[in-house]
């Protein structure tokens, strides 16, 4: 059974259920992009203005690929280059959020993708963007530093376990 959780999001109750492996074919339907990069056993960590440290991710731009758009939002905020592989997704359900707004940016479900990065190529850090830095976290300090939802730990489990299946 895939884990769920509940979040509350600038006042919406959202259910978050993360689906490793499962491919988003209807990609209307994906709201972001994130991801585990990793560097010399260390997973890179951004700090994102106003929200503190996060993985680096963003929206896809239209005429994008969720794994273009990954690439790019790596870049851009983290100032890193490498190769990516998909990891699964992060259902965002707002069936029971009673201030969704069904003519909002959002879907009623939606879906975060997530990919493992191996770093190849460490770029000058620009701080542009929204991001004011970044920082290389040990793999057992990440759910100590990384201000996001509690499944992102189990995000970074699964890119781990990639890892030893190579």
């Amino acid at each position: 059974m895939n884990p769920s959780i509940y979040e509350n999001w600038n006042g919406h109750q959202v259910k978050l259920t993360w689906i490793p492996g499962e491919e988003q074919r209807e990609t209307a339907l994906v709201t972001s992009v994130h991801g585990i990069c990793l560097h010399q056993g260390l997973v890179l960590a951004v700090h994102v203005e106003g929200r503190g440290f996060n993985l680096p991710g963003g929206h896809v731009e239209p005429g994008e690929t969720p794994e273009q758009a990954f690439h790019r939002e790596v870049l851009e905020e983290g100032s890193v280059t490498g190769t990516a592989v998909y990891l699964g997704k992060m259902e965002v359900n707002h069936e029971e959020d009673e201030h969704f707004d069904p003519n909002g940016k959002y879907p009623m479900i939606g879906y975060q993708l997530f990919y493992r990065m191996d770093i190849s190529e460490v770029h000058p850090f620009q701080r542009e963007y929204e991001c004011l830095s970044r920082i290389w976290v040990e793999p057992e300090e990440f759910e100590h530093v990384v201000q996001e939802h509690r499944l992102v730990k189990r995000v970074l489990e699964e890119a781990l376990h990639r890892e030893a299946q190579r």
